[in-house]
C-alpha cells in the first residue's frame, strides 16, 4: 500500500510539476481537479493512471 505522505514514483518531470504546483504528498492530490493535473508541464496519462491506482488503494481520488 503507497504511503499518504509521498508520491508514488511516477517520475522526476512529474514530481517536479507536482511540487510546483502544491502538491508535494499523495494525501494533496485528494480531490484535486484531474484537468489542472493534466495540464501541467512534465505531467502525462502514465502518471495520472499511477497518482489515481495509489489514491484508490486509500478508498479516494482525485476531484
Amino acid at each position: 500500500m503507497t504511503d499518504l505522505e509521498t508520491l508514488p514514483k511516477i517520475g522526476a518531470p512529474a514530481t517536479r510539476a507536482l511540487n510546483a504546483a502544491g502538491y508535494p504528498t499523495l494525501r494533496s492530490l485528494v480531490g484535486a481537479p484531474r484537468a489542472e493535473l493534466e495540464a501541467l508541464h512534465g505531467f502525462g496519462p502514465k502518471a495520472l493512471g499511477i497518482l489515481e491506482a495509489a489514491l484508490a488503494e486509500h478508498g479516494l481520488s482525485l476531484g
